[in-house]
C-alpha cells in the first residue's frame, strides 16, 4: 500500500514501501530517509533521495519519478549523480576502504591501506579529480619510492589501481586504468623484484641465542618480557602483543591464538615451556592483555617496543622477526625434528596443495618436545651448538 503523510511520520523501525521501488527507511533511532531501489544491467542499486522531513513524501515521489525516467533512457542515476559531483582520489580511496573493510579479516589491512596511501599517494594525487588522473600522475606518485622501497611502491601501485578500477565500476572514470602494470607501467618502470634483492630480516646466529637470552633476562619491563616470550614461542611480534589471558591455559601449558589474529587465518596452538610461562607475569582477567602498555592502560605495547629493547641492547644488527629465522636455523641444523614439525611450530602454511590436503594434524605433541628443546638451548648458560636434540 502507498504511504501517506501520517504513516511517514509515525512508521516504526524498518523498511516501508510506497510502490515501484520507493521506500522509507526508519532506523531504531527514529531517523527517516528515502531510497529508490532499482536494477541496472542485472545489478541492484539503492539511490538515496534524502532524509525526512527535509524531503517530504511528495518530493521523494518526484525525485523517484525523475530517476525512473533516467533509468528508462538507459542512464544510471547513481552514476549521473556521482559524475555531477567531482570526486577526488582521496575521497574515492577512503570510500573504497570502507566498502572493503567488512571483508578483511582484521583491522590491520585497512590501516595498511590507509597509511600507505596517506604517505605516498595522497600528497601527490589525493586532491586530483579521480576522473582526470593520468599515467603521469601515477608515475609522479611512484617514482620517489620505486627504487628506495620497491615492495612498498608496488603495493601502492596496486592500491592506486584498485581505487581507479572502483571508480570505473561506479561510472566516474572511463578508459584504461593508468596504474595497470601489464602492458602499460611495465614499459615505464623496472620490475620491482629487479630493483633490489629481497632483504631478509636480520637474524641472530643460533649459536649466540643463550648468551643473548642471558643479557635479555637482565632487563626489566614489559617489552623485554614480551621479546623473550616471542623468542621462546617462535611467534610473530603481533601475536605476542595481542595475547590475552583468555588464550592461555596454564594447566595444559598451552597458548591458543584464535584464527582472527593469525596471518594464515587459522587457529594456532602453541605449547608453552616453563621458561615461556615464567615470562607471562601475574595472571589477570580473561580478556586482559598479557603484555599491556605501561603508559596506556588497556592498550598493548606498540609495534616498536620490542625493537626498542634491541636498540637499547646495542643490537641494531638484528630484528625481532629475525628470531623466527634463528629458531628455524637452530631446529634444522642441530636437531633431528622433521621439517613439517618445525614448519608447524612457525605456523607456516603448506604450499603444496596435495600435501596440505593430507596434513590433518597440527603435530602438537611433537611440537611440545621441539619447543622444550628450544627453551633448553635458549636458556642454558652453557649452550653448546654441537648438542643435538632428537624428537624421540
Amino acid at each position: 500500500m502507498a504511504l501517506n503523510a501520517q504513516k511517514v511520520k509515525t512508521a516504526g523501525p524498518g523498511r516501508h514501501g510506497d510502490g515501484r521501488g520507493l521506500f522509507l527507511y526508519v532506523k531504531p533511532s527514529g531517523s527517516r530517509s528515502w531510497v529508490l531501489r532499482y536494477q541496472m544491467q542485472g545489478w541492484r542499486r539503492d539511490l538515496g533521495l534524502g532524509s525526512f522531513p527535509d524531503v517530504t513524501l511528495a518530493m521523494a515521489r518526484d525525485r523517484a519519478s525523475e530517476a525512473r525516467r533516467l533509468i528508462a533512457e538507459g542512464e544510471d542515476p547513481i552514476a549521473k549523480k556521482q559524475q555531477a559531483t567531482p570526486k577526488t582520489f582521496k575521497d574515492a580511496a577512503l570510500e573504497l576502504i570502507e566498502r572493503k573493510r567488512p571483508g578483511w579479516k582484521n583491522a590491520k589491512h585497512a590501516a595498511q591501506w590507509t597509511s600507505t596511501l596517506e604517505a605516498y599517494a595522497f600528497p601527490k594525487i589525493g586532491q586530483v579529480q579521480v576522473a582526470k588522473i593520468e599515467t603521469a600522475d601515477v608515475i609522479a606518485a611512484l617514482t620517489p619510492i620505486w627504487s628506495a622501497k620497491p615492495e612498498t611502491a608496488n603495493r601502492v601501485r596496486q592500491r592506486i589501481e584498485a581505487v581507479l578500477d572502483y571508480t570505473s565500476a561506479l561510472g566516474i572514470r572511463t578508459g584504461d586504468n593508468p596504474a595497470r602494470w601489464r602492458g602499460h607501467l611495465d614499459h615505464l618502470l623496472p620490475k620491482p623484484k629487479n630493483v633490489r634483492a629481497v632483504k631478509h630480516h636480520a637474524a641472530l646466529p643460533h649459536a649466540e641465542i643463550a648468551d643473548f637470552m642471558m643479557q635479555l633476562d637482565a632487563r626489566e619491563g614489559v617489552a623485554a618480557r614480551a621479546l623473550g616470550f616471542t623468542i621462546l614461542t617462535a611467534a610473530r611480534s603481533g601475536e605476542t602483543r595481542g595475547a590475552t589471558w583468555a588464550e592461555i591455559d596454564l594447566d595444559a601449558k598451552l597458548w591458543t591464538i584464535p584464527a582472527g589474529r593469525m596471518k594464515a587465518g587459522k587457529e594456532h596452538r602453541v605449547p608453552l615451556s616453563k621458561a615461556a610461562i615464567a615470562l607471562l607475569g601475574s595472571k589477570r582477567g580473561g580478556n586482559e592483555l598479557i603484555f599491556e602498555s605501561e603508559a596506556k592502560h588497556g592498550k598493548s605495547i606498540s609495534d616498536m617496543s620490542m625493537t626498542a629493547v634491541l636498540r637499547r641492547m646495542k643490537r641494531d644488527d638484528i630484528t625481532v622477526h629475525g628470531f623466527r629465522s634463528t629458531f628455524r636455523d637452530w631446529a634444522g641444523e642441530t636437531t633431528g625434528f622433521p621439517r613439517e614439525v618445525i614448519e608447524a611450530a612457525l605456523a607456516h602454511g603448506i604450499k603444496d596443495k596435495a600435501e596440505a590436503a593430507y596434513a590433518r594434524s597440527d603435530l602438537f605433541e611433537k611440537r611440545r618436545k621441539l619447543m622444550a628443546a628450544w627453551a633448553t638451548a635458549a636458556t642454558s648458560s652453557n649452550s653448546d651448538p654441537k648438542i643435538v636434540a632428537f624428537s624421540k
